[in-house]
């Protein structure tokens, strides 16, 4: 009793007069900040000018200092909040509740270490010792042991502090390890978020970088070692294109997960789902890869800084099953989604990418209108100045619009652009299946866009490139629609436009 009237004396002693927090339950317009709150989230385009007017009625200079003073209360009231999110929600990591838990704590027992509360400190803070080291979170570990070290010497308990200091040796030791596996994983991770010749680079280094964090795994044997190597042989697969490989990996990374031999508190079994779908994506299952995509999408949040990108995977799964019904769904939910403004610009461009491929290979299932469509392909920009992204897609995409349109002006340029690009960015291995369905593309206007010719001079070249590995992301871009698939509507294109020659010609006669 006397712990807990000593607590409420500091509580009540030190208490801030006024909260640093917004009243979610206060009445709708009680006050401006709530207000501005509520005109934040109601997801309402307004310029700061309208916001201004619709709060104080007016917007002259005082109007403007007033909305500079509530705008910082507002900000800092709603960062203050952050430490009482709800962490609950399964779709969100699952650690992030456990890790909150550790910081909170680590909080409480400071506080209390001042102001001299020594036994509750003490007891809190081995509570949150054995939480962090039961979540191998070593770094909160390490720094509940140097509060206790501190806490024993203050309590002059020798012993104590004997073998804390042991255990804090230990997981300092740990933590050591773990800081050489992060910086191993971090330097491989920012050459494989760039270009393409930063990918390549890393090509070369990356089994010296999956072997040494094995080799630190094996010593310090934590999660943090673990989901290190693990993301890395990953990346390692992803890179040479053994998509096989990496759905063997994380179905088995998966089981391990169920039994519990991987750390169920710490494990964000989401990031295994979005690897195991995209794998079957580029290993060309996309059948099975939807099935598992219309399963795994139940467990993100739409909130979640990933959902959109497994929403991409999941899209793209749904165009090479052919469901573009269900693409088109896909894609408008991004579209609606609150979080879609807040992606980079390149990431909005694949969308728009999508919703091109789409409307051109069915056009009658699209919202957007053919004037936007034929100024989007005509205008589309590249997705990157070192080729890195999804170039090939929109060169692809631009001849068969000039195809379409019987443009032979239009389709020259295009074509001779295919063929700089492809002896420029395109003669890797890897690269092969991009290739070979230029080379379709261009028989096309060799064959003088007959269909007959074209499907049979092409059939040797579509032979090769169904027999063409897997490209890794070395080397390669998604295939936003599968080139088999590609090629069929370009035969089918030639064959639509030689009937309307035809019946062309019949009405001169």
């Amino acid at each position: 009793m006397e712990e807990l009237i000593n607590l409420a004396q500091i509580v009540t002693d030190r208490r801030l007069k006024v909260l640093p927090l917004l009243d979610f339950n206060a009445k709708s317009g009680a006050n401006k900040e709530m207000t501005l709150v509520n005109m934040l989230v109601d997801n309402q385009s307004r310029t700061q000018q309208q916001t201004i007017r619709e709060l104080y009625g007016k917007s002259d200079t005082a109007s403007h200092t007033a909305f500079r003073k509530l705008k910082s209360r507002v900000q800092q009231k709603l960062l203050n909040h952050l430490f009482f999110l709800d962490e609950s929600d399964p779709r969100h990591p699952i650690s992030r509740r456990y890790e909150q838990q550790c910081l909170s704590l680590y909080y409480q027992i400071s506080t209390l270490h001042q102001e001299g509360e020594y036994a509750i400190a003490e007891r809190l803070a081995r509570k949150a010792l054995r939480l962090a080291e039961t979540l191998e979170f070593t770094q909160y570990a390490v720094l509940c042991g140097q509060l206790l070290r501190s806490m024993y010497v203050d309590l002059q308990r020798p012993s104590n502090f004997k073998s804390n200091n042991k255990k804090l040796a230990a997981n300092q030791k740990l933590l050591a390890l773990e800081e050489e596996a992060a910086q191993v994983y971090w330097e491989a991770k920012s050459m494989l978020a760039h270009t393409v010749r930063s990918r390549r680079l890393v090509l070369e280094k990356i089994s010296a970088y999956a072997n040494r964090l094995e080799e630190l795994h094996q010593v310090a044997n934590t999660f943090t070692t673990f989901i290190f190597h693990y993301r890395t042989r990953l990346a390692q697969e992803e890179l040479v294109g053994n998509y096989k490989e990496i759905i063997r990996l994380t179905t088995a990374t998966t089981r391990s997960w169920e039994k519990g031999t991987i750390n169920r508190k710490r494990f964000d079994k989401r990031y295994n789902n979005y690897m195991s779908v995209y794998a079957h994506l580029r290993n060309q299952q996309p059948v099975e890869g939807l099935k598992l995509a219309e399963d795994y999408a139940k467990d993100f949040h739409y909130s979640a800084a990933n959902w959109l990108y497994f929403l991409e995977t999941y899209l793209l799964l749904a165009i090479h099953a052919g469901q573009y019904g269900q693409a088109q769904d896909l894609l408008q939910s991004a579209r609606k989604s609150m979080y879609y403004a807040k992606q980079r610009q390149a990431a909005q461009q694949r969308w728009d990418l999508y919703e091109a491929y789409l409307q051109f290979v069915r056009p009658e299932g699209s919202p957007l209108r053919m004037r936007s469509f034929n100024a989007f392909v005509q205008t589309v920009p590249s997705h990157s100045r070192d080729k890195q992204g999804y170039n090939v897609a929109v060169l692809i995409l631009q001849f068969l619009y000039y195809l379409r349109q019987r443009d032979l002006e239009g389709l020259l340029v295009r074509l001779e652009g295919l063929r700089k690009y492809q002896q420029r960015h395109l003669r890797d291995a890897g690269a092969l299946r991009s290739q070979l369905f230029f080379r379709l593309l261009a028989i096309t206007v060799k064959s003088d866009f007959d269909p007959a010719l074209s499907q049979q001079l092409g059939e040797p070249l579509l032979k090769k490139m169904q027999a063409a590995p897997p490209p890794g992301e070395a080397f390669s871009e998604i295939e936003i629609v599968p080139y088999e698939d590609l090629w069929a509507l370009a035969l089918e294109i030639l064959k639509v436009t030689a009937a309307q020659v035809t019946e062309e010609s019949r009405h001169l006669v």
